[in-house]
């Protein structure tokens, strides 16, 4: 195999600690076997030894597509598609647009994302699961129910729709809810302090490091996921690889993770239809089967993220990228 200069162009680098770094940092392992880079724009000192460039973002890398395509055209060129890429921008934004046409291929990271494709540039993309290693199910207090949320406070993760439910819960209701995430925008994080001070089962607990989120969720009996517009949230395989089930909103970008029929999914925004899965997976009638139930849906899904496939499927798409 021809060792390749491969330039990943994320627009959050290590001090965001976002999504889109935390898929740049992973590829640039997986992609060992070349020179892998990450940039937040591109062309910079180094740009002569790049021989392809994946960018993540069609709208907020698109100065770094547009340069690449003026001095190489579309070889090597591969664009990754975000949420909101894919669920507002390229609806409407030019730039967001002007990428779908200069790249070469483009990669979306769930099974539903393609359909959200205009016609026109369906053909040349492809599905790359993220993956994440499989974690050990730690064990799990009989005395209530953990719940856990990880995603920093801001709009797209919809954090109100999971404070609304929290006050819909009776306080005896043996829910126990974790809030994971820094107040990206401040007044959700005053509504989270709010929430705190109404509700003792609702604990928000800020931005937490890796490794201690990862330990929550692995003992928590489930993982909720709000959000109204998702790309393919790392988090939900983080917990289906942890052995913990997700109770997530019905939008595209989690049902291309979870799958159409699964059994956990609640309408956008809806903080009742929240509160009333979480009752049930409590219920001394229902709990146990519906709880038993996800947790079987989310081990059917799971070896969809297992790194060799994700490392597998990237290689695929730097070689065809690189033989245009």
């Amino acid at each position: 195999m021809q060792k390749l200069g491969v330039v990943i162009v994320s627009p959050a680098l290590a001090d965001a600690n976002n999504g889109n770094w935390q898929t740049a940092r992973r590829w640039q392992q997986l992609l060992s076997a070349h020179s892998a880079r990450i940039v937040r724009q591109w062309p910079d000192d180094q740009s002569d030894s790049d021989d392809l460039m994946l960018a993540l973002h069609a709208r907020r890398s698109a100065d770094s597509v547009q340069a690449w395509h003026a001095k190489h055209g579309q070889r090597g060129l591969g664009v990754v598609l975000t949420g909101t890429d894919l669920y507002r921008d390229i609806g409407h934004d030019p730039l967001a647009q002007q990428s779908l046409s200069l790249a070469h291929s483009l990669v979306v990271l769930q099974e539903w994302g393609i359909k959200a494709l205009p016609p026109a540039h369906q053909t040349k993309a492809r599905v790359i699961f993220q993956s994440t290693g499989m974690r050990q199910t730690l064990p799990k207090t009989s005395r209530h129910v953990r719940v856990v949320m990880v995603g920093h406070l801001r709009e797209e993760k919809d954090p109100l729709t999971l404070m609304a439910a929290a006050g819909c819960l009776p306080p005896d209701s043996g829910l126990l809810i974790d809030h994971i995430g820094a107040a990206l925008d401040p007044a959700l994080g005053q509504a989270a302090q709010v929430t705190q001070a109404q509700c003792p089962h609702y604990r928000w607990l800020g931005a937490l490091p890796h490794a201690q989120t990862l330990q929550r969720i692995q003992r928590a009996h489930l993982l909720v996921h709000c959000s109204r517009m998702e790309g393919g949230a790392h988090v939900l395989m983080e917990a289906m690889r942890s052995g913990t089930p997700v109770l997530a909103s019905r939008i595209d970008g989690n049902m291309g993770l979870l799958g159409e029929n699964y059994a956990g999914l609640f309408e956008p925004g809806n903080a009742k239809a929240l509160a009333d899965l979480l009752l049930a997976c409590r219920s001394p009638q229902t709990g146990h089967s519906l709880v038993a139930h996800l947790q079987h849906q989310c081990a059917l899904r799971a070896p969809l993220f297992e790194p060799s496939a994700e490392r597998a499927a990237l290689h695929r798409w730097v070689q065809d990228l690189w033989a245009l």
